[in-house]
């Protein structure tokens, strides 16, 4: 492959770390909402690879130097991802819930079936899932005074850091796609595929975790998670419409400033001393200040 290119996505190594007591709830005002998105968390370990595995086969497809420097930096940032997703996920099964690999498995199989599928069914089911977080982006950014007021940091930094870098590559997918196989009806079907995909084992993941907590047969406790999962899809609803539309690109789609305002006082080349943590404190939660070593020095984003 050409990858003389040099893609304008970085590869972050961000230093998270989970003790091994991290609560389940880690917003404790919400443990609702922390469900769910553990839910999604348990998800990633199988997706992300999943994605990595298909983008490499594409673009051995693929002559466009720009798409090949972009599929490999896509890969490189979800190679990042899920890793972080695998520790957080260790500790929540040790933690008081085995029962969650028995859904492991069961996604363990369906990447392996997916695997076995044409490329282009493939392909499209990476892109219309990449769309499509572009709406989860902007309910967590938009929403982070809402749904992290008062969580644990590094889990609200960690989910904070990973919609951010679904921002940076929301293209990749797409374009590696019409690069290798092309084709407006298996694209609109790879969204609803992709979604669907994602969004069924998340929430029976939550759910189970909702029952082992003694939550799920509380009503207002299942109401409130009700009303998460719909705040979550009126976010994403749009999105997934418009990336099913005939000409639709990622590109069209508007990145939030919070968003843009991380990316940019990230040093591209930087190594960084800590994990950058949100303070989730104040409702305002602005960017965290990145502190990085360079020539064995300390510094900090001001």
């Amino acid at each position: 492959m050409n990858t003389e290119v040099k893609s304008s996505i970085v590869t972050r190594r961000i230093p998270f770390e989970f003790t091994d007591d991290i609560n389940a709830h880690w917003n404790p005002d919400k443990p609702e909402f922390s469900q769910m998105w553990n839910g999604l968390s348990l998800t990633m370990p199988f997706l992300e690879p999943y994605l990595i595995r298909t983008m490499r086969e594409g673009l051995r497809l693929v002559d466009d130097p720009m798409v090949l420097a972009d599929g490999a930096a896509f890969m490189a940032q979800e190679g990042q991802h899920y890793q972080v997703h695998q520790r957080f996920n260790d500790i929540l099964k040790n933690n008081g819930y085995p029962e969650l690999a028995e859904i492991e498995n069961d996604m363990k199989d369906y990447y392996k079936k997916l695997g076995k599928k044409p490329l282009a069914r493939k392909m499209a089911y990476s892109a219309g899932f990449e769309s499509m977080t572009l709406g989860a982006t902007r309910f967590i950014i938009e929403e982070r005074s809402k749904n992290f007021l008062h969580a644990d940091t590094r889990v609200a930094s960690f989910w904070l850091w990973h919609m951010v870098e679904e921002t940076e590559h929301k293209n990749c997918a797409y374009d590696a796609y019409q690069a290798a196989c092309g084709g407006y009806f298996t694209r609109a079907f790879g969204v609803l595929h992709g979604t669907w995909g994602v969004f069924w084992p998340g929430v029976r993941a939550a759910v189970l975790m909702l029952k082992k907590d003694g939550l799920w047969n509380n009503w207002r406790s299942r109401l409130r998670f009700y009303r998460s999962l719909a705040s979550f899809i009126k976010y994403v609803a749009p999105y997934l419409l418009r990336s099913m539309m005939p000409g639709h690109n990622p590109r069209s789609e508007k990145d939030s400033e919070w968003v843009k305002e991380w990316l940019n006082s990230y040093p591209p080349e930087a190594t960084l001393a800590e994990a950058p943590l949100v303070d989730t404190s104040t409702p305002e939660m602005p960017v965290p200040k990145m502190k990085f070593i360079d020539d064995g020095v300390i510094h900090a984003t001001t």
